[in-house]
């Protein structure tokens, strides 16, 4: 019998996971706040509450905007899931909110994954995300098939739930910190009367050359910002890193910097545009 999967949060990388969790064969409902967005995936059934949507599920997976949205969903559907079934938490929600999580599972007596994942819109919809799984083994072993179906690969963390969490924190400094210094960059250039376009080929093939910051930089030469990673998303990740440097004893004053330049972008745009916004935050200062 083909496993069930249920996935909460339909937005920019939810889609794209629940149609491959369809495509790897799984038997798969949605939920979304916004109706019209779960109903746009194909070979999936959508539900009316995350109530309905969790009941008959083996595997729950949450893919939402932070913590606090997660709690809340999550509070009503708890108690419908099933007594053997696994709740694997996708959403990056920071080291505090994962404990709590975690704590609400262990409530309700069901097993749980920190399992945030590594990511934009374009890997999400290929199934080529990186899954970041923390939690106990035998637990993570039932969770494989729903990480190989949005996976290319698996970064088994260890089975403290957190950590997993904690890591991706360590790589989406990089990665804002990263785009907010290619803004920078970008900007200074139009600042200075230079192409920006000369920038971004001067560091093309060296050792000072990214991908990200290529793609990126191109975005914001164009004034494309079609999401893929969300600007308002980028501003609470950021805040996420800060609050997980000062609980570490390092220094958050970067993370605290993009933090500040990506809420900047958002209230001088689209909040739901990229993060390549964080361009406007240094245009504007110009």
């Amino acid at each position: 019998m083909p496993l069930r999967a249920t996935l909460l949060g339909t937005g920019i990388m939810g889609a794209g996971m629940a149609a491959n969790l369809a495509k790897a064969g799984l038997v798969t409902t949605v939920w979304n706040r916004s109706r019209d967005k779960a109903e746009a995936i194909g070979g999936v059934t959508v539900a009316d509450t995350a109530e309905e949507a969790v009941r008959d599920a083996d595997l729950v997976v949450t893919m939402l905007f932070d913590g606090d949205s997660v709690a809340e969903v999550m509070e009503r559907a708890l108690p419908e899931m099933r007594d053997d079934a696994i709740w694997l938490q996708t959403t990056t929600v920071g080291t505090d909110a994962i404990a709590r999580l975690a704590d609400m599972a262990a409530k309700r007596g069901v097993g749980f994954v920190d399992a945030p994942v590594m990511g934009t819109r374009q890997p999400a919809e290929s199934g080529q995300l990186t899954v970041l799984a923390a939690g106990a083994d035998e637990t993570i072993a039932k969770a494989e098939p729903v990480f190989d179906a949005v996976g290319a690969k698996t970064v088994r963390l260890g089975t403290e739930v957190g950590a997993a969490s904690r890591f991706k924190l360590v790589m989406n400094a990089w990665v804002v910190s990263l785009t907010t210094a290619t803004a920078q960059s970008v900007a200074f250039c139009k600042a200075a009367g230079i192409d920006p376009q000369r920038f971004l080929d001067a560091i093309a093939g060296g050792p000072l050359d990214s991908g990200y910051a290529q793609a990126k930089g191109k975005a914001m030469i164009a004034g494309d910002f079609s999401p893929s990673f969300a600007v308002d998303g980028a501003a609470k990740d950021a805040s996420l890193v800060a609050a997980a440097l000062d609980e570490c004893g390092a220094d958050s004053t970067l993370a605290t910097a993009v933090a500040t330049l990506m809420r900047k972008a958002m209230d001088a745009g689209d909040p739901h545009d990229d993060m390549a916004a964080v361009l406007r935050a240094f245009q504007a200062v110009a």
